[in-house]
């Protein structure tokens, strides 16, 4: 029995319809559909899995072993939010609540794949190297950033490394991703802002050495990211921290490019001033360094952004049923 945290959420529950469309439906998902405004119950609605498991019970049943047969736990369950202030909110559901999931695994012998966060790396001036040797040098932008941080020292000062995969997932699009408000990709957001008036907004450069449209991210289609978790699982020598992204950076422009060419329209963007609020803590580069990844014998080739923004916008976006399901293309972009 696999059980995944947060398994409504983005890439809980794609990591769900990975596993169904491997045939695996004894799963468990533990997560907070929340108010009903959210609507994350319909990344559930065409999946399979045996139950459901409210996350403030799920620590009681962990710590009375009262879940018989479990495997191996998908931990994606977290406060994502990187402008939420409330550290003591953010420590005790991103911090706290981890170190008992990996208590239970450690005790019990079962494979644990958690999500650390691309965000420790905080403006990346120390590079993106996830070799553990390099931690202490890393300083996140965010209390987001840094409640990841602190649980992936806690896992190293523990040894739950040696035996788990911590994945720092860089810039991730793909469906079901809806629900996630101004947490959700470019790509999601520059499809509607482009459906509702045809033109695309960028952020203005203000730095000389790169021009408009130009600042560069890592792009991860989510398929690729649940292909990686599943080989993770078929895999536990791959121990330790993964940065999970292309090794690619691409441009905003190329972005923009994709979305207008898997809508069938011209390209138009319209280059904006960056709020002053953000031009101290503006990321102009970011790009994962997978040698490890490929090092621990994780070899597919992983999708280009024109062919997962094609996938995503035109059998997704522009679905009636926008989320994933068996009647969804299972093949990778």
């Amino acid at each position: 029995m696999i059980v995944i945290t947060g398994g409504a959420g983005f890439i809980g529950s794609a990591m769900l319809w990975e596993l169904n469309r491997r045939g695996e439906e004894n799963v468990i998902i533990v997560d907070d559909l929340g108010f009903t405004t959210t609507e994350k119950w319909r990344n559930l609605s065409g999946l399979h899995f045996a139950d459901f498991i409210p996350i403030e019970l799920f620590p009681g049943l962990l710590e009375r072993n009262a879940l018989e047969g479990i495997s191996a736990i998908i931990h994606m369950g977290a406060n994502s939010s990187t402008t939420e202030t409330d550290a003591d909110h953010l420590l005790a559901n991103n911090f706290g609540y981890s170190k008992k999931i990996a208590s239970f695994c450690m005790q019990h012998e079962v494979r644990l794949i958690y999500a650390s966060s691309a965000a420790t790396y905080g403006d990346g001036s120390n590079g993106y190297s996830d070799a553990i040797e390099g931690m202490a040098a890393l300083r996140p932008l965010n209390m987001y950033g840094y409640s990841k941080q602190l649980f992936d020292h806690w896992a190293v000062k523990h040894h739950i490394l040696n035996h788990a995969a911590g994945l720092k997932f860089f810039n991730v699009y793909g469906p079901n991703e809806y629900h996630k408000g101004d947490m959700s990709s470019v790509v999601y957001k520059a499809f509607h802002q482009i459906g509702e008036h045809g033109v695309l907004n960028l952020f203005q450069s203000h730095r000389p050495d790169y021009r408009d449209g130009e600042q560069s991210r890592d792009f991860v289609y989510i398929k690729d990211c649940t292909r990686i978790m599943a080989w993770m699982l078929e895999t536990p020598s791959a121990t330790g921290l993964f940065n999970i992204g292309c090794g690619t950076p691409r441009s905003f422009n190329d972005l923009a490019a994709a979305t207008f060419s898997a809508l069938d329209r011209q390209i138009l963007i319209n280059y904006t001033p960056m709020p002053e609020s953000l031009r101290d803590k503006y990321q102009y580069y970011t790009c994962a360094d997978i040698t490890r990844l490929r090092e621990a014998g994780f070899s597919e080739t992983l999708t280009s952004i024109e062919d997962g923004i094609r996938e995503y916008v035109q059998h997704y976006l522009a679905s009636a049923n926008p989320y994933f399901d068996y009647t969804k293309p299972t093949s990778n972009a």
